[in-house]
């Protein structure tokens, strides 16, 4: 499938910024790295937000798609999420340190991105934002080298995921999921607004 010259643009806005930070994510460094010149960018781009919205985008789905290959083994799922941040620092930081552009999002793209969270948390959201803001600090941290040097990350994740891992039994109890995530009794439909991603 051809890859359309907005995601080529995309591409080349992800790359400058994982090598040089988000203020060189400029209209002109950008049109320049495509080789063409500024004012083009504007018949594929609206401005630089649309670019970060489209980026942001990109990093939901980038998560979304490491989470759920994953599994739904708490432990897997945030060693992904962790994997997928420290692989990515600038695009993740652009996706959670930043105002998510909500209204520039494909439809569902926020909501698929925490899908496999709120499976691991049976569906319950408040839980599902714990552990999502959780594995955030603990990449936070990571991402801007605050611990302490020796520091055994490994298990600072091991310990803060084996304390919540206990709330999930009782979330998937009352939502009838089984450890593999799916459902062995059909769950009371959410209520609107349920199922949003924990940013």
């Amino acid at each position: 499938m051809p890859v359309s010259r907005r995601e080529q643009i995309l591409a080349v806005a992800e790359s400058v910024l994982e090598a040089e930070g988000p203020a060189s994510l400029t209209m002109r460094r950008l049109a320049t790295e495509l080789g063409i010149r500024a004012p083009s960018l504007y018949k594929h781009v609206r401005s630089k937000d649309d670019i970060e919205a489209g980026l942001q985008e990109r990093a939901l789905r980038g998560i979304g798609e490491a989470v759920a290959a994953a599994g739904p083994e708490l432990s897997r799922l945030t060693a992904a999420y962790r994997a997928w941040a420290t692989a990515h620092p600038r695009l993740y930081e652009l996706a959670t340190r930043r105002p998510l552009h909500r209204e520039a999002l494909g439809p569902d793209v926020e909501e698929s991105a925490a899908a496999p969270l709120v499976a691991a948390a049976g569906g319950d959201e408040h839980l599902a934002r714990a552990m999502w803001a959780t594995a955030h600090g603990l990449v936070d941290l990571e991402l801007a080298r605050r611990f302490p040097p020796g520091a055994d990350i490994d298990r600072a994740w091991r310990v803060a995921f084996e304390a919540l891992a206990p709330r999930t039994r009782p979330a998937r109890e009352r939502t009838g999921l089984s450890r593999d995530g799916s459902a062995t009794v059909a769950p009371s439909p959410a209520p609107a607004g349920r199922g949003t991603p924990p940013g």
